[in-house]
């Protein structure tokens, strides 16, 4: 599994990723289901998480819901130090993360737009120099995968 998911990383584009993840994630989900660690974002508990990265770090990438340790950090922020989950709010998600994206669009209290250059889950394709929306437009604006790079 390490090499597979080095090779994927490395050589397949974020964007067709993301495409064949709504594929593969049902089936790493139940492949990977165990008690030994719980995802705080989809609450999956499995026996351990897949390898990722460039090297294939070991048990970083949770197979119910593919977030890594940057993902469930910003999660548990979310939910402890913010009212993203219970204040009328409008959010942009630049470059949108696949962990947040289902839990945040199903949210009632949050308007959510995302934004992309090439992702295939972004309701606005546009650069982040040129925001094709007036100031003050958004209350929340993550921006997690751009500014990790």
């Amino acid at each position: 599994m390490k090499k597979l998911m080095k090779f994927l990383v490395r050589k397949v584009p974020r964007k067709h990723l993301i495409r064949f993840s709504f594929i593969f994630r049902p089936i790493l989900s139940v492949l990977y289901k165990g008690k030994k660690y719980e995802c705080p974002i989809c609450g999956g508990k499995f026996r351990k998480f897949l390898p990722f990265g460039n090297s294939g770090e070991a048990n970083r990438l949770c197979p119910g819901c593919l977030s890594l340790e940057r993902h469930r950090l910003l999660w548990l922020y979310f939910q402890n130090k913010t009212g993203i989950f219970t204040e009328k709010l409008k959010v942009m998600h630049v470059a949108p993360e696949q962990p947040y994206y289902k839990r945040f669009r199903k949210a009632s209290n949050i308007e959510y737009i995302t934004a992309d250059l090439e992702s295939p889950i972004a309701d606005v394709k546009m650069d982040l120099h040129d925001i094709p929306f007036d100031e003050n437009t958004f209350d929340v604006v993550i921006c997690n995968h751009v500014l990790e790079h």
